[in-house]
């Protein structure tokens, strides 16, 4: 990893080199593709901030945070949260720290608007990303979104 490593907005001079990006393929079970994520990051408006990960002028990552929504209105109108919706690192950039520099950005990004807490869901198991999590410092809440384990980390 470099010194290079920034966060890009999706724009029509890059959105073809985002919808190619691929995770391995042990884990496109645990991940939405960025296909899908900019569909939602579109319906979701101002509360989705998808954002690419590049080192020096390559791609090698992308990220979706949520920012300040409403997280179960039926049980606390009150609960809004951000966090780090998505989270794609290259199949072949793995390993090598852009995922910590993408959680990182998200926890800046929540922090600078004021947030307290980031959350996170993963895919239970052996193949999902909950070890990786666990060792940036987020904990289990003992909720589930989806099926997936939430996590929290103060920022």
């Amino acid at each position: 990893m470099t010194s290079a490593l920034r966060l890009e907005k999706i724009t029509p001079d890059n959105v073809d080199a985002a919808l190619a990006l691929r995770v391995h393929p042990r884990q496109e079970r645990n991940v939405a593709p960025v296909s899908t994520s900019l569909a939602e990051a579109y319906a979701f408006g101002d509360t989705a901030w998808p954002r690419l990960i590049f080192d020096g002028e390559q791609l090698v990552g992308f990220l979706m945070a949520f920012i300040d929504i409403q997280w179960a209105p039926e049980k606390d109108p009150d609960d809004r949260r951000s966090g780090l919706w998505r989270l794609n690192i290259a199949a072949d950039k793995q390993g090598s720290g852009y995922g910590r520099f993408a959680v990182e950005a998200v926890r800046d990004e929540v922090r600078g608007r004021g947030g307290s807490r980031m959350y996170v869901s993963w895919e239970p198991g052996g193949d999902g990303p909950g070890d990786f999590y666990r060792k940036l410092g987020f904990r289990e809440t003992g909720e589930t979104s989806g099926g997936q384990t939430v996590g929290v980390l103060d920022v």
